[in-house]
């Protein structure tokens, strides 16, 4: 089973997402922050991340640059999914390493769903 970490700090996007996923069978794990977010990724070694920018602590720019220096995790696609959109942001988070930036207000769960189904 594909296991798919979604770091959000908003509890309703995060639930609605990872229901999403779980309906479609994947094994979801949760993070509410960036910090709980990198630990997670390093002791569950997740298939697929979704990774918020704006999270409490250390951001989602900051966390992803630290897991594409760590040789253990950084070749684990990453997805950004936030409400950023500015073509700065969007460039900054694909030169990080982000495999796709999809911007919260332009995607349903169904579609993030298709995303993934994608990179698999």
């Amino acid at each position: 089973m594909t296991k798919i970490l979604v770091v959000e700090d908003d509890r309703f996007l995060r639930e609605m997402i990872s229901r999403k996923l779980n309906k479609e069978g994947y094994e979801v794990i949760e993070a509410v922050d960036g910090e709980k977010g990198e630990e997670k990724i390093k002791e569950e070694k997740p298939e697929i991340i979704l990774l918020d920018l704006i999270l409490p602590g250390i951001d989602g720019f900051e966390v992803l640059e630290r897991i594409k220096k760590d040789s253990e995790v950084k070749d684990i696609p990453v997805i950004i999914l936030s409400n950023l959109g500015q073509k700065s942001e969007v460039e900054r988070g694909l030169n990080l390493g982000a495999v796709d930036f999809l911007i919260k207000a332009h995607f349903t769960p169904a579609e993030i769903v298709k995303k993934i189904r994608e990179l698999i």
